[in-house]
């Protein structure tokens, strides 16, 4: 079936594939897609104090939960609003699943492994600030993104992004997301079990994010456990920033450092518009 246009001629939604939201579900054939095949489970919470994923009323109770740090009121109320209104004067374009996102970053082809710096312009000028605060945090002192990526979710959208891992050619070991608008859960999911603690199943362990807080993913949190937002857990709006930095092959020392050094030398000119 093929999707209706609106009256502009622009598809009312950005999905393909299996992916959906509640706009093209009114016409999508998802037929293929309702079919829940009944599986087990484990749920778990994140307990940012102890670094533990905490189980209530079962076994294993808890177990170390390594690669994730939350920084809560990371940014003010004034922040926050100063952001998003200088986001909002900029377009959102349409994105998958429901979101609308501006890129800031430069043009990737990772089937190709191919990075062309394009039009790409550096980060925002506003993004000047968060970066410095969070060089405060010891372990990102050495944080220097090469790419912030602004997701919007709202519920009227069905908005939420599929369980996955992000690509570790060109980013690095840490990725950094400021959450704001609306508290939401990333829920981290490892399909083959954890059999080192008796969990043969799917596992699940929800990280609460608090409005304004700081998240890093890190480790076996950003290598091993993809990571999701699920429709379910987006009641409001919701705009998130995320900052990738290079992995090792663009840094001093890598086979494309040179390529690596003329992205950051752009990125951290702080004039960046989306692309």
């Amino acid at each position: 079936m093929m999707a209706p246009s609106s009256a502009d001629g622009i598809a009312p939604c950005a999905c393909k594939g299996i992916r959906r939201c509640l706009l093209c579900e009114k016409w999508k054939e998802i037929k293929h897609l309702e079919a829940n095949v009944p599986k087990t489970v484990h749920h778990f919470l994140y307990n940012p104090e102890t670094k533990l994923a905490i189980r209530k009323d079962a076994e294993p109770a808890s177990f170390s939960f390594p690669g994730v740090f939350v920084w809560e009121n990371f940014i003010s109320e004034e922040e926050e609003e100063e952001l998003i209104s200088t986001m909002d004067q900029d377009v959102w374009n349409q994105s998958q699943s429901g979101r609308r996102k501006q890129d800031f970053g430069p043009k990737v082809n990772f089937k190709k492994r191919k990075v062309r710096v394009g039009s790409f312009s550096g980060l925002p000028a506003l993004s000047h600030k968060v970066v410095l605060r969070m060089q405060q945090e010891p372990s990102l002192a050495d944080f220097q993104p090469v790419e912030q990526c602004n997701l919007d979710y709202h519920p009227e959208r069905g908005s939420a992004i599929d369980p996955h891992l992000d690509d570790s050619w060109l980013w690095g070991e840490r990725l950094v997301t400021v959450n704001m608008l609306s508290d939401t859960t990333l829920t981290m999911s490892l399909e083959e079990g954890l059999p080192e603690v008796g969990l043969a199943e799917e596992v699940h362990v929800a990280v609460h994010l608090p409005r304004r807080c700081l998240v890093v993913l890190y480790g076996e949190a950003r290598h091993r456990w993809k990571h999701g937002i699920h429709r379910m857990d987006v009641h409001e709006r919701r705009v998130c920033s995320t900052y990738r930095e290079l992995s090792a092959e663009f840094l001093p020392g890598g086979q494309q450092a040179e390529l690596g050094a003329q992205l950051l030398n752009t990125t951290l000119s702080f004039q960046g518009a989306p692309i």
